[in-house]
């Protein structure tokens, strides 16, 4: 198996940021960009990430042929893998995924996942952005958070990465640009919360609640509520609701 190298920096911008500079100046990777910290960390729809020492702060620079249809599925693929690296440690109880890109312990939110891309000459370029709480949980303003180290040994971030670095490229490689996704719909089922579990999804502009049902074959989101069956493929989820 190929290693993909990991260039480490005390601090940055931000990882993906980092990245895409890096793919404007023709980078095409696999390269991994990992930091200390990071002084303007974001998540997903602009928030802001908290990017404090001690926890995982790292960002996965690749380039594919164009197109690809379903590069959403990258989330899908770096939730199964940071789950696979996190749980070949110290398993923590109740670890789990969350569509369509947290990763959970007992319903608190310990890590995410932030996609970004774009189309040129060379194919497509992806940013895999992964940030893990592993020492501490920075305050979340609308859901609980928690880390590693709260649920027992946690690894060093560079070490958990080497891990989740391993584990993506054998995911990556599996998926085979979408036409292997069904294998990697199966495993991301599997490590996610039960079919039937009560949530609920804002899209921006509108939010809806009913039951899981689980993901359809490109991997949306199937949700049953009072008007039928309907699927996401965007929106932040909330369980419990």
């Amino acid at each position: 198996m190929t290693v993909t190298p990991i260039e480490r920096h005390s601090a940055l911008d931000s990882t993906n940021a980092e990245a895409m500079r890096r793919a404007v100046r023709g980078e095409r990777g696999p390269l991994w960009i990992m930091a200390d910290t990071q002084v303007a960390g974001r998540g997903r729809a602009g928030r802001s990430w908290s990017s404090e020492a001690g926890n995982l702060h790292a960002s996965l620079l690749i380039t594919m042929p164009a197109p690809v249809p379903h590069a959403y599925q990258l989330a899908l693929i770096a939730g199964v893998a940071v789950f696979d690296a996190i749980e070949a440690g110290a398993a923590p109880a109740g670890l789990s995924l969350k569509w369509p890109n947290d990763i959970l312990i007992a319903d608190e939110k310990a890590g995410g996942i932030l996609i970004e891309s774009s189309t040129g000459a060379a194919g497509l370029t992806a940013v895999i952005g992964i940030g893990v709480n592993v020492a501490t949980a920075p305050p979340l303003p609308d859901r609980a958070a928690t880390c590693l180290a709260a649920h027992g040994p946690a690894p060093e971030p560079h070490l958990l990465l080497e891990r989740i670095a391993a584990s993506m490229t054998v995911w990556l490689a599996l998926w085979d640009e979408g036409r292997g996704f069904a294998a990697v719909r199966e495993a991301w089922l599997r490590r996610a919360h039960p079919i039937g579990e009560r949530m609920s999804i804002n899209t921006g502009a509108e939010r809806v609640s009913g039951a899981f049902l689980g993901l359809d074959p490109d991997g949306a989101l199937i949700l049953d509520n009072e008007a039928g069956v309907r699927r996401f493929t965007f929106g932040d989820v909330s369980l419990g609701r």
